[in-house]
């Protein structure tokens, strides 16, 4: 996930949902696929943001909110880092905030017309691509 100290993250600006989302999103999603391990620093914001070519007060944003949801915590003078337990919510409240995700992505998917079993094949099929990128970190982790 990070070349150097800067992250190797993607933003579309043309995709009409906030970059500082985009950049939390996909923090997130390296944290769940293991490419970003618990206790390891996010880079330094003003370095991403020149990588991203976005202002640093986006990044700063992005950490702000990634902070408010317990998914990293920021250490004075040593910078960010992913929790080691980057999930403190109790399970009930977990299970609801993924509920209204899914929500989300059933509504997208009506509105886009996609059917049900078409849906649930795709999701099916971000999980298996989901756990073969963790078994491929977990392989090249182990050479």
């Amino acid at each position: 996930m990070t070349v150097g100290d800067v992250m190797m993250l993607q933003v579309n600006f043309k995709s009409g949902k906030p970059v500082y989302l985009q950049v939390v999103d996909q923090i997130k999603s390296a944290a769940a696929s293991g490419a970003l391990q618990s206790g390891e620093s996010l880079p330094s914001i003003r370095p991403l943001a020149e990588e991203l070519r976005v202002n640093r007060n986006t990044i700063a944003k992005a950490y702000a909110e990634l902070e408010s949801q317990g998914v990293i915590e920021t250490l004075p003078g040593k910078g960010c880092f992913l929790k080691a337990n980057h999930s403190p919510l109790k399970k009930d409240a977990r299970r609801k905030m993924l509920i209204e995700e899914i929500d989300q992505a059933i509504v997208a998917a009506h509105h886009l017309q996609v059917p049900r079993g078409e849906f649930v094949d795709l999701v099916r099929e971000r999980f298996d691509l989901l756990e073969e990128k963790q078994r491929a970190y977990d392989h090249a982790k182990s050479e």
